[in-house]
């Protein structure tokens, strides 16, 4: 689920799901900054998609507004208007409020012991959140 920011028609709509494909094209478009269709379809491993089903996938991003396309001649250019890092944040928010009724601790819990994390593995963790959160504040201030 995503709230499109950016589109002109799509502002102030409900939570946009983004399927497993379109999210899978869209992770390209965020690779490649500015793309044509054929380009996509070269990202993908072999067997490739048909041309036409990545062409359908771009235009369904585009109308729930997470590309926009540009037209050089008769060549469409697309590119994301919503950021990697914005969409990441909307999804562990998602994860966040639905799965751990908003307890960040509860869903840090739950990651530890699926993945076996040891006490130096979290420690690691809070180190790196305190030179995090250490960056954001120098930013502000």
């Amino acid at each position: 689920m995503f709230v499109v920011v950016s589109s002109k028609d799509n502002i102030g709509m409900d939570p946009i799901q983004l399927t497993k494909a379109e999210e899978q094209v869209m992770q390209y478009v965020w690779k490649l900054k500015e793309t044509v269709v054929k380009d996509v379809v070269d990202q993908f491993d072999d067997p490739k998609p048909a041309y036409t089903t990545v062409a359908t996938v771009l235009s369904v991003l585009e109308k729930k507004g997470f590309i926009e396309r540009r037209k050089i001649g008769n060549i469409n250019l697309f590119f994301p208007v919503i950021s990697r890092t914005e969409y990441a944040k909307f999804q562990v928010s998602s994860l966040l409020k639905n799965y751990f009724n908003g307890s960040f601790p509860k869903m840090a819990t739950f990651f530890a012991r699926e993945n076996q994390l040891d006490i130096t593995d979290l420690e690691a963790i809070l180190k790196e959140a305190e030179e995090e959160l250490k960056n954001n504040n120098h930013k502000e201030g």
